[in-house]
């Protein structure tokens, strides 16, 4: 097959999003498969809205030698008008894969409404989806006005490649010692490190937190988290790695005892499960699709949003309950197990591509919801 992928900037840039992007590429050009890179310039959503009237960007998208063209989802804003347009031009079928929707963050309401009509129009105006959770189907499915192909294919965990005993998760479950938390994600307002920090400043003596993400993004936000470990006065406890990736990352997660990532919403959530690849109970919260991997009370626990309190008491209860810890680590670890690895994942998505234009005959159809 040629393919053609739009997205914004690189397509090593540091997020789930990218990662899952990277991994469908790798996999496709692996088995032969033709991958045309189509980058768009990073800019503000307001500029990105520009796109649809670019008749550079029209003309290039029109003149694609594909079989079929990808996109990113995040690319929204730049493509809501234009693909109806392209559709008239070109037999190839335009399939999004959605990580997560703009429509899910907290915006003021007029904002809310605004970016939910433009991606309610993006979302009716494309082919099909791969979508990487069955929560961020369900959302699409309301924007909806009739039935589309799709597929859920989501992310693998093994990306680290996470090799470790039960001997060895028993003996780390059970070593004395401050609770060691680690989160994993891109520090920034979503994915609510402040809300760890709260948490950690009422137990001093019994956790040790460090944080891998980038802190770029929200600059802002990051000079706020820093001046809680201040003010706090909790230098001792806890540490800002930034980025982490490949041995390092797998290092301290093998290191670490319980991965905390309490986001106000996750379209999968890859960091819980690459958490669990090394045995590490997992705790997040009810909204999204974390409710897909965490299993409250086996494998980790799932918190209300924003509640700092409830997360310091399970923190405490596994700092204090070594036995427990040890037997949602070992339940972390099967959990890990019964998920797709990415090659299987990415195998799925082939084939929904390679059958794509054939009569809908295996492509479930993803409709409205009611």
């Amino acid at each position: 097959m040629r393919i053609g992928l739009i997205i914004y900037g690189r397509l090593d840039q540091r997020s789930g999003g990218y990662l899952y992007d990277r991994q469908l590429v790798e996999y496709l050009r692996r088995g032969g498969h033709s991958v045309q890179i189509v980058s768009l310039p990073w800019r503000s959503y307001w500029r990105h809205l520009a796109d649809n009237f670019s008749s550079p960007l029209f003309d290039r998208l029109k003149g694609l030698r594909v079989d079929l063209l990808l996109q990113d989802e995040l690319n929204h804003p730049s493509l809501f008008l234009l693909n109806a347009r392209l559709k008239r031009q070109v037999t190839y079928p335009i399939i999004s894969m959605i990580h997560l929707l703009r429509a899910t963050e907290s915006h003021p309401i007029p904002l809310s409404w605004f970016y939910r009509f433009i991606e309610r129009r993006y979302l009716n105006s494309v082919d099909g989806f791969i979508f990487n959770s069955g929560d961020t189907r369900r959302q699409v499915s309301r924007m909806l006005t009739g039935a589309k192909p799709s597929i859920v294919a989501t992310p693998g965990g093994d990306r680290l490649r996470p090799r470790v005993a039960k001997a060895q998760i028993r003996a780390r479950a059970r070593r004395t010692g401050p609770l060691r938390v680690v989160f994993l994600g891109n520090l920034i307002r979503r994915k609510a490190p402040h809300l760890l920090l709260a948490a950690a400043a009422g137990m001093r003596d019994e956790v040790r937190v460090d944080f891998a993400g980038r802190m770029d993004m929200e600059p802002a936000y990051v000079r706020g988290l820093r001046r809680m470990v201040e003010q706090s006065r909790l230098h001792r406890i806890i540490k800002f790695h930034g980025h982490l990736d490949g041995a390092d990352l797998a290092k301290l997660l093998r290191s670490s005892q319980v991965l905390v990532l309490a986001s106000a919403y996750e379209g999968f959530g890859i960091a819980y499960l690459e958490g669990m690849g090394f045995g590490l109970p997992a705790i997040g919260t009810r909204a999204g699709a974390a409710g897909e991997i965490i299993a409250h009370g086996k494998n980790g626990y799932l918190i209300g949003l924003g509640e700092a309190g409830q997360l310091k008491r399970l923190l405490r209860r596994l700092h204090r309950d070594r036995l427990l810890l040890t037997r949602l680590s070992f339940e972390a670890f099967a959990t890990y197990q019964k998920f797709p690895t990415w090659q299987a994942s990415m195998a799925r998505i082939e084939s929904f591509l390679s059958r794509y234009n054939q009569p809908l005959l295996q492509s479930k159809p993803i409709r409205r919801a009611s």
